[in-house]
Parts: C-alpha cells; sequence; structure tokens
C-alpha cells in the first residue's frame, strides 16, 4: 500500500497537507474523513491516528498525526524544492518560528471566528453572545497585525523571497474566517498583496480545489440532533 492521506478539506491543516501534496505531485491516496459525522472517531480511523484528528498519513506500516508533522514529512521523503522547507539555518528557523506561533495564536483566533460568526447560527442554530464575536474579532485583527509586523515585514513571503510551507499553513487557516464573511484583507493592502503572491505561487485552481468545501460551508443544511450532540464538547471550547 503506498501513501494515504486521511482528509477534511473543511479541516484548514488538511487543506494545507493537501495542496502541498498536490503542488509537488506526490502520489497518494485521499481517505476522507467526515468531521461533521463523526467519522474521526470510528475505531477504524483509531488504528491510524489515537488522537482521532485529522490530518493523518499512513506510508506503510507507519502512520503520523500533527500537521506539521506531516508537511515536513513529506518535504524530506519526496525532496521537494528547497524553498517549501530551506535547508539555509535562518530561513528554516524562520519557518519553525511561524509553525510554532500559530498553533496557539493564528489557529486559534481563524477557528473561534469562523465557528462563532458562521457555524453556530447558521449549522447549529446556536446563538452566539455579540460581546465573545467582538472579542474574537478583536483577537484575529491582533493576530493579522502580528503577522504583518512580525513575520511578513517588507518580504514577499513569511520566510523570505520564496513561498514556504508557513505561507501555506497561514493561508489556510486565513481562509477560515473568510468563509464566514470576515472582509480580513479588504483594509491590509500588505497582507491582500501576500494573499495574492500564495495564491499564485500555489495556482488558482488548486487553490480553489483546496478551498471549494469550506467556501460552501455557510450552504449545510442545519445540524440534526446528533450532531448537535457530539459537537456539544467542542461548542464549548470555541465559546469559552
Amino acid at each position: 500500500m503506498g501513501l494515504e492521506l486521511y482528509l477534511d478539506l473543511l479541516s484548514q491543516p488538511c487543506r494545507a497537507v493537501y495542496i502541498f501534496a498536490k503542488k509537488n505531485r506526490i502520489p497518494f491516496e485521499l481517505r476522507t474523513v467526515d468531521l461533521l459525522k463523526g467519522q474521526q472517531l470510528s475505531d477504524a480511523f483509531g488504528q491510524v491516528n489515537p488522537l482521532r484528528k485529522v490530518p493523518a498519513l499512513k506510508d506503510g506500516n507507519f502512520t503520523l498525526a500533527e500537521s506539521v508533522a506531516i508537511l515536513l514529512y513529506l518535504s524530506r521523503k519526496y525532496e521537494t524544492p528547497d524553498h517549501w522547507y530551506p535547508q539555509d539555518l535562518q530561513a528554516r528557523a524562520r519557518v519553525d518560528e511561524y509553525l510554532s506561533w500559530q498553533h496557539t495564536a493564528m489557529r486559534s483566533a481563524c477557528t473561534r471566528a469562523m465557528w462563532q460568526k458562521m457555524m453556530f447560527p447558521v449549522f447549529l442554530g446556536e446563538p452566539v453572545p455579540p460581546e465573545t464575536l467582538a472579542s474574537t474579532l478583536a483577537e484575529l485583527d491582533k493576530c493579522l497585525q502580528l503577522l504583518e509586523d512580525k513575520f511578513l515585514k517588507d518580504k514577499d513571503f513569511l520566510a523570505g523571497p520564496h513561498i514556504s510551507v508557513a505561507d501555506l499553513v497561514a493561508i489556510t487557516e486565513l481562509m477560515h474566517p473568510v468563509s464566514a464573511g470576515c472582509h480580513i484583507f479588504k483594509n491590509r493592502p500588505k497582507l491582500d498583496a501576500w494573499r495574492q503572491r500564495v495564491e499564485a505561487a500555489v495556482g488558482k485552481d488548486l487553490f480553489q480545489e483546496a478551498h471549494k468545501t469550506i467556501l460552501k460551508a455557510k450552504d449545510l443544511p442545519p445540524a440534526d440532533p446528533t450532531v448537535k450532540e457530539r459537537l456539544k464538547p467542542l461548542m464549548h471550547v470555541m465559546l469559552h
């Protein structure tokens, strides 16, 4: 059995892995794991990833969890072009720096913004207190400012003149609040120019293919009671 990637393109790190593999012509079998149906909780998926999260990788008898680990594994195994994860010590450190920061900053803000602005009221039929959403959007705005001032600065991409896995992880995160109607690039010309460079480097067709599912999330039918019950623990986390 060759390389298998377990993904749901509703998930931002899954989109990063999907784009990376497709862009670098890495052959893989796509194993779709429907998060909203709870397929990540199945015993079969638990054999691949006991953490019961996507993305997950299976390469023969070897399994791997966590999107950053998967991206770096693929870059090394398939010897992808150097710009994705540079050999240069300081350029690589810049990529690592962003990947380390984003887990508890950008990822949290983008996920909460999408769920509070769209998934709770539209999909789950649960109102979100206005002050909660306002606080989340303010936190997202702070993260966007840091993305510009600390990481992007005056460079074309986050780690230098070429796209890297840091840019891929960043843009797939930002498309979460975009899908919920947040106009995060509107008054940020520097960030918008970066977004356009990333999309061009990835390829518009691949970029749109990867984000088709999340951009249609606003059209999901209302969740049934079983799904609502299963998502209760997530609702608590996303509102506190």
